[in-house]
């Protein structure tokens, strides 16, 4: 049956509780949560319910849309699933085996990883609960308590970075219990410095994420400022939204920061380890996050199948994941300038379309950066060496190009005037 798994989680059961917490922004499933999906027996149940994004729709300052296919030569998607489904989903899986034991409103105060001591804080109890482990997994997100503890240790190397950009949640609700917009793309609203997206929902909704740089937020302080920016920049989303549910979602709260976290090594000799957002914590805007976080069990999966020594193998993870968990956190960076500024520009429409003719006609030799991440799985630092190469290819084909058109032109004129 296995090993003796504890499950301690900061949040009640989701499954019981009348009011989630957390994020409600839906997730971007592919091809690497897949696959770890599909290895516990899960991804169908979760198709099931998801709802495929074919591309991304996008909205100009006029409000007319247009499409760019994520995958117009194999026809591949991803899919929006919502937090809720997918946590349920998971926990129902997890009830399944009497070897696994979930703890819920356990929020970890302390923990001594060298012994495998933790402590627990719970509501309504003063007293701190004690447990201990013989290997303690963190997965507990961005601001990691476990991995606060791995700081300390000699020898862990670990930088985090704000970015200048804040965001919001709003909602464009279903109507007469449809969509108000086509539900299988997801929607950007590009703007140079900002945007804004949403993803389809299971009730018909659509969760809207507004990303804008602190300043920007700062210069909205009433109710006609709110509306007036709407009106100037997202113009077709106002009456989607509401100006009376945009005003209240708006100004409900403060737009919350994003972070980047890049550490290693992931583990502490064979007493602790981190995963998913606690060891490669991500902005939002290349949609892998949760596929990341994934893929790290698949890879760990394989590698204690090889019976090696828990120190070993806790070891040989650390080295083979954290160059592509730098690399991910690299191309998040850059997709959120490439959803705020360059899909709108004709210079990306043009690259785009030359991937496109150049993956139909030579597939096995020619794998677009998107269709690599998102597509495969291929290791995150070979997309990014992948698209290097394939920068200088295309370069030095243009040099060439004009090198030969130059010559030719030349030739022309001095046979004709000489």
């Amino acid at each position: 049956m296995g090993n003796e798994v504890h499950l301690y989680e900061y949040r009640e059961d989701i499954r019981t509780a009348q009011l989630v917490q957390g994020r409600s922004i839906n997730l971007a499933l592919s091809q690497r949560g897949r696959k770890a999906l599909a290895a516990v027996g899960l991804e169908q149940k979760v198709l099931a319910t998801a709802i495929p994004m074919r591309g991304r729709m996008l909205h100009n300052v006029r409000g007319r849309t247009s499409i760019v296919l994520y995958d117009p030569c194999t026809q591949q998607c991803l899919y929006s699933v919502g937090r809720k489904q997918l946590n349920e989903l998971l926990l129902n899986a997890c009830d399944a085996f009497p070897n696994i034991h979930c703890h819920f409103e356990h929020k970890l105060a302390t923990a001594n990883i060298r012994e495998g001591q933790m402590q627990f804080k719970v509501p309504k109890e003063q007293e701190l609960i004690s447990t201990s482990a013989d290997l303690i997994v963190g997965c507990d997100g961005a601001f990691s308590t476990l991995r606060q503890h791995l700081v300390r240790t000699p020898g862990f190397n670990y930088s985090q970075e704000y970015i200048n950009t804040g965001y919001l949640e709003l909602c464009i609700p279903a109507k007469n219990g449809e969509f108000q917009m086509p539900a299988n793309y997801l929607h950007i609203w590009p703007r140079d410095s900002f945007m804004m997206i949403a993803l389809p929902n299971q009730d018909k909704s659509f969760t809207v994420t507004l990303s804008m740089p602190f300043e920007v937020f700062e210069k909205i302080k009433t109710h006609q400022q709110l509306l007036d920016f709407f009106r100037q920049h997202y113009v077709d989303a106002l009456p989607l939204i509401g100006e009376e549910q945009l005003i209240k979602d708006f100004f409900k709260t403060r737009p919350q920061h994003l972070m980047s976290v890049k550490c290693k090594p992931y583990h502490f000799a064979d007493k602790a380890l981190i995963l998913g957002d606690a060891a490669h914590s991500m902005v939002p805007y290349y949609g892998q996050g949760m596929n990341a976080g994934m893929e790290d069990v698949t890879l760990l999966t394989s590698i204690l199948d090889q019976q090696l020594p828990l120190d070993v193998a806790l070891a040989q993870f650390t080295e083979s994941r954290w160059k592509d968990a730098f690399a991910i956190c690299d191309l998040a960076m850059y997709n959120y300038v490439e959803m705020r500024d360059l899909t709108k520009r004709l210079s990306f429409r043009c690259r785009k379309w030359l991937d496109t003719t150049l993956f139909r006609l030579f597939p096995r030799f020619w794998v677009p950066l998107y269709n690599s991440v998102s597509f495969s799985s291929m290791p995150y630092s070979q997309c990014i060496a992948n698209r290097q190469w394939q920068d200088k290819f295309l370069n030095k084909a243009l040099s060439f190009t004009l090198l030969t058109s130059f010559l030719i032109g030349g030739a022309f004129y001095a046979r004709r005037f000489r």
